[in-house]
């Protein structure tokens, strides 16, 4: 309970929240969340004690409405909010969440829904393929979701449990989830995805991006790839150094990881700026709050093992006529690390879209947030459905 107190807002909280809403007719909240979720609808219905409807509200729109509002950054609802103006912005995200959290019921009643003949299958049950499969079962579709690991998520399983409680996507997938319709195979693997084309009208894949960024450095194999540091950090735990190699919202997890599991000093190196960090600014206190060093226009050279230790060479960058160039004679060595983590980032596979075949979130739009993902298997959903 001591973990939920600092992720969701008290009842005091919440209450002072929504009541600083200024009701905006022309609601730029809404018009900037990529699920088109409705803050205003959702915030007057807390303002008069009607938590259900509020959580209904959210559901419409966003099935992964209390993850959104746990793990969104504040470049959408809370960018737009016109409340900024006079102090500073609504914090949307979580009060979206504290409301799901309180007010959401144990489960839902489904009304029976008409069949539309349709055979769907939805490759990757992460927020993309999770958002086609419930649309898509919503519209009177058969859905069969096959994913390769034991459990739902996707990439939102390594997000830490400070930042997203383990039980929180299986929250938000049971009360969407059609047991009627959608029939969910896990530990199942789909690697020719042509080989569903003929068994159903349309196939959905929803894959991610499953393959680790390299750095392209030598001694290169002696760093851990952000993956398998996230899924299994109970695996590395240490209380020596730590280095994290990238600056984005992975980069982020992984020194928090580290250093909730008792590493002396964790130390991130980012290739550019600090300013050009694609993190919020939330997120950049919580690191100099937590004493994480983050190094900039720093980019890695070479790794090498030293005894049971690693010892990691950098050299500094700098921008000419924009262009991020290396600089001359600055290579120096950082000794005694414990571990070196790459979260520079990851791609996708390579694939080409056919008549039925439809790619759909992070394998084929690159890197984004959760709600980007939401909304990008609404939209297939929608797409698929409009062409009954």
């Amino acid at each position: 309970m001591a973990e939920n107190s600092k992720i969701y807002l008290n009842k005091a909280q919440l209450k002072a929240e929504v009541d600083r809403c200024l009701n905006c007719k022309t609601q730029p909240c809404m018009q900037a969340c990529p699920t088109h979720c409705n803050p205003r609808e959702f915030i007057e219905y807390t303002k008069n004690g009607e938590g259900a409807k509020a959580a209904a509200s959210i559901i419409r729109d966003n099935i992964l409405g209390q993850t959104c509002g746990l793990v969104c950054p504040d470049k959408f609802c809370m960018k737009a909010c016109l409340r900024a103006k006079l102090d500073f912005a609504i914090n949307i995200p979580k009060v979206q969440a504290t409301i799901l959290e309180n007010y959401r019921q144990n489960e839902r009643e489904y009304q029976d829904v008409k069949e539309n003949g349709l055979k769907i299958a939805v490759i990757g049950a992460g927020p993309a393929g999770l958002a086609a499969a419930a649309k898509l079962a919503e519209g009177g579709c058969r859905v069969d979701i096959f994913e390769s690991q034991n459990c739902i998520g996707g990439a939102l399983n390594l997000i830490p449990s400070t930042r997203l409680p383990k039980d929180v996507v299986q929250k938000d997938w049971a009360y969407v989830f059609n047991r009627k319709l959608v029939t969910l195979n896990l530990n199942t693997e789909i690697k020719d995805v042509k080989s569903l084309s003929g068994k159903y009208d349309w196939v959905v894949v929803a894959k991610g991006e499953p393959n680790v960024s390299a750095l392209g450095i030598e001694g290169e194999e002696y760093a851990l790839s952000y993956m398998e540091y996230l899924r299994h950090p109970e695996k590395y735990v240490t209380d020596g150094k730590v280095a994290v190699v990238g600056g984005g919202n992975v980069a982020v997890d992984c020194a928090f990881t580290a250093k909730m599991q008792g590493a002396k000093e964790v130390e991130m190196f980012v290739r550019r700026r600090t300013s050009n960090m694609r993190i919020s600014r939330a997120e950049y206190m919580e690191l100099v709050d937590n004493n994480i060093d983050v190094t900039s226009m720093t980019s890695p050279e070479k790794i090498e093992k030293s005894g049971d230790l690693l010892d990691l060479y950098v050299h500094k960058n700098e921008f000419i006529n924009d262009k991020l160039t290396p600089m001359p004679d600055t290579t120096f060595k950082l000794s005694g690390f414990s571990l070196i983590i790459k979260a520079i980032g990851s791609r996708a596979d390579s694939f080409n879209e056919e008549e039925n075949i439809m790619y759909i979130g992070d394998c084929k739009h690159g890197a984004s947030t959760v709600v980007e993902a939401v909304a990008s298997g609404k939209q297939a959903a929608e797409q698929i459905l409009s062409t009954i």
